[in-house]
C-alpha cells in the first residue's frame, strides 16, 4: 500500500503519548506502514562502546517507528493537519492536494 505521506514532510501526532506534537519524517518503512518522526517517539538504547560510536557507550535516545496512521500531514499553505487527496495536472502529472485549502502540496 502506497502511503500518501513521505519524507521530509511535516507531520501533527494524532494520538498516543506525544499528540499534538509535530515533526519532519526522517524516514518512512512502507512495507511495516510504519514512519519515523523528529523529536516523536524517542527511546533509550543502551549502546556499547565501538569504533562506529565515538563517544562510547552509555544510554543515548533516539526516535523509533510509529504507525502511519497516528499522523496527519500539516499542509504548507494552511497550516492545519489535514488529509490528503490526489489530483491530475493538466501535464497529466499525479499531485498531492490538501483537502481543507484545495492547495497543491507537491511543489517540484
Amino acid at each position: 500500500m502506497s502511503m500518501r505521506i513521505r519524507k521530509n514532510d511535516r507531520v501533527r501526532v494524532i494520538s498516543g503519548k506525544d499528540k499534538g506534537k509535530e515533526g519532519k519524517i526522517l524516514r518512512h518503512l512502507p512495507t511495516k506502514d510504519m514512519v519515523v518522526v523528529e523529536g516523536i517517539n524517542m527511546v533509550s538504547r543502551h549502546m556499547k562502546p565501538s569504533q562506529k560510536n565515538p563517544q562510547g557507550g552509555g544510554i543515548q535516545k533516539q526516535e523509533a517507528p510509529i504507525y502511519a496512521s497516528k499522523v496527519m500531514l500539516v499542509c504548507p499553505q494552511c497550516g492545519a493537519a489535514t488529509r490528503v487527496g490526489c489530483s491530475f495536472l493538466e501535464s497529466g502529472k499525479k499531485v498531492r492536494v490538501c483537502r481543507k485549502c484545495s492547495e497543491i502540496i507537491d511543489r517540484a
